[in-house]
């Protein structure tokens, strides 16, 4: 893999988890309000957040990773622009 596909692949993952974060994020803050159950016409209770707070975890740790990827590619550019010059 290139350093520029690897810096491609990491600003995608970035996107990719900033964007579940916010998701995640909306879906936490809105936990508490209700819900009209469309079948049964009735008010259902709160919704559990136990699955967008492990989603906000797990999309966390990818943009954390991809950064890493990102600065990895650049130390790889920084290094081949190094010894060319």
């Amino acid at each position: 893999m290139s350093s520029i596909s690897a810096l491609n692949a990491g600003q995608q993952g970035i996107r990719k988890g900033l964007n579940g974060i916010k998701k995640n994020a909306h879906d936490i803050a809105n936990a508490n309000s209700r819900e009209v159950s469309s079948s049964a016409q009735q008010t259902a209770g709160p919704k559990d957040v136990t699955q967008p707070l492990v989603d906000l975890k797990l999309n966390k740790l990818q943009v954390q990773a991809s950064a890493k990827v990102v600065q990895t590619g650049s130390d790889m550019i920084g290094s081949l622009i190094d010894m060319k010059v």
